[in-house]
């Protein structure tokens, strides 16, 4: 009897409660836990939290691509640079051997993550303006971040398929253009350059050893866009040359002005040391941290070779084809074993005796401190970035450009020569080279410096050109073979396919890029 007046009492007092507040009302109340666009983006806190979100949807390129395999394989597999040891992966297989289509998961991968950065910026580019109360400064650079990585979204996604869906908004399934056309090429780099111009003016420190987005890294940024769109496919030469040089020009006044903030390291194993992330040469990085997700550089671990604490291990899905490490300058010091990119040597089970790997492996993304190294086990956590924009790129996107706009000058040479500098390497006098001669000259060196870096396969699409491990020359893209696979390149490779299925999902996506079936 007690327990039924309780719950007649309770009755009568939830009635009471909801007639004074008005039923209506009452079931009109959101859930405080239950969160939309409209009802998060209300504090300063939703900002910082939504940008978040972006910065962590980048890693997508260390996604998983099936067995062995992750995402960022795309970029290095197409360039004949690396072949695999393994060959368990069929997809990783088709992408070495130029036989990938729309069903290959990293394309799908590639695609699907490079959207969802586009849509998660797209909201803060859309929600954050309105918050009040918040500090001018810091919307400001919340905006200029998000619009930096859109932009970044976009500028991969533009190279790998050309013509794709430009949308600026956040979507529904209500939304007018929900299943969008494809937008041309230009009015995609059209936006890029508005996002990085605003991220420009947006207030960012030249540095930022928080791993966000610096004014550095936009001016790099900027000054890739502008070499990008003087070559292949838009073609707009001098001008865009010039663009791209003052760019990075600005970079490096500011280096040379204040090099403690800004410079080469002196050594290469400063470009993989853990305390070293976010400074210095490296402009902008994926951020790692094995508390929330380790380095997902491993698939370059030789296979079933004790080079970590775990032993015998290791996949060799992306290994340095011996051509490519054979194409070094006898003295590069980048091809010196440990020293520079590559090892053929190491330390069994990370930390003890020294034992031959009987082949070069890439060095490049080895972390020391978490695999172990010659008497110091490792610390098993793999807490590496992966770099994204380095100074060293600036130099020879500068030496590029200056040299196209009015040859081998004393700077360009001088950024050229820093890069072999470092390498130990003796260059020719500048009055030996022509603008021909100095033009290869500076695409070699970015093939031997930022190898594995996912950046030759674009520099490969932009110049229609692509490094000739055995003459040390340069061939036409179009029929050049790649001796990862002994496979030629053809004009369709030039771009990617849409996925088959994000095809049948948006019939308005048609046609197919050349050369791919529907």
């Amino acid at each position: 009897m007690q327990l039924l007046k309780n719950i007649g009492k309770t009755a009568l007092m939830a009635s009471f409660l909801l007639g004074y507040t008005g039923c209506t009302d009452f079931l009109a109340e959101q859930a405080p836990s239950n969160l939309t666009p409209e009802s998060f983006y209300t504090i300063p806190d939703h900002a910082e939290a939504a940008l978040a979100s972006v910065y962590a949807d980048l890693r997508f390129m260390g996604g998983g691509a099936g067995i062995f395999s992750s995402n960022w394989q795309l970029l290095e597999a197409m360039t004949g640079t690396s072949t695999t040891e393994t060959a368990q992966n069929s997809d990783l297989n088709n992408l070495y051997g130029l036989v990938h289509d729309g069903n290959t998961v990293h394309v799908v991968n590639y695609w699907n993550g490079l959207f969802k950065i586009i849509a998660q910026a797209n909201q803060v580019i859309a929600k954050v303006p309105p918050i009040t109360p918040m500090p001018e400064v810091q919307k400001k650079k919340i905006l200029g971040e998000a619009r930096f990585l859109r932009a970044y979204a976009y500028f991969t996604a533009v190279r790998l398929w050309g013509d794709i869906p430009l949308i600026t908004n956040p979507q529904t399934a209500s939304s007018e253009d929900f299943f969008p056309k494809r937008s041309p090429q230009e009015d995609i780099y059209k936006l890029i350059v508005e996002d990085l111009l605003a991220a420009e003016a947006a207030g960012l420190p030249w540095m930022d050893q928080s791993g966000r987005v610096n004014l550095a890294a936009v001016k790099a940024q900027l000054a890739r866009v502008y070499l990008t769109m003087a070559g292949f496919p838009l073609s707009k030469g001098a001008s865009h040359y010039k663009l791209a040089a003052d760019k990075a020009k600005e970079v490096i006044d500011y280096a040379n002005a204040n090099p403690g903030t800004i410079n080469l390291f002196p050594t290469y194993e400063d470009t993989r040391r853990e305390s070293l992330k976010n400074r210095v040469e490296h402009l902008f990085m994926l951020q790692y941290n094995a508390v929330v997700e380790q380095n997902p550089m491993g698939n370059m671990f030789p296979n079933f070779k004790p080079v970590t604490f775990n032993g015998p291990g290791g996949t060799g899905s992306t290994v340095p084809t011996l051509a490519f490490y054979q194409s070094y300058e006898s003295g590069d010091l980048r091809a010196k074993d440990q020293e520079g990119y590559f090892y053929t040597t190491y330390f069994t089970n990370g930390s003890g005796a020294r034992f031959e790997l009987g082949a070069p492996y890439i060095f490049k993304h080895f972390n020391r401190v978490a695999n172990g190294t010659s008497g110091v086990p490792g610390s098993r956590a793999n807490n590496l970035n992966v770099p994204q924009i380095r100074y060293a790129e600036v130099l020879l996107m500068y030496a590029e450009a200056q040299n196209e706009v009015g040859g081998p000058t004393q700077e360009a040479y001088n950024a050229f020569k820093r890069i072999r500098d470092r390498a130990q390497l003796t260059t020719p006098a500048l009055g030996t080279y022509t603008q021909a001669s100095f033009r290869e000259a500076v695409w070699k060196e970015r093939w031997h410096e930022l190898c594995y870096e996912q950046i030759t396969w674009f520099d490969m699409v932009r110049l229609r050109k692509v490094f000739n491990e055995k003459t040390k020359g340069f061939d036409n893209f179009v029929g050049h073979v790649n001796l990862s696979s002994n496979q030629a390149l053809q004009s369709k490779h030039l771009l990617l396919p849409l996925g088959k299925q994000e095809m049948l999902n948006n019939p308005n996506l048609k046609p197919q890029n050349p050369g791919y079936p529907e």
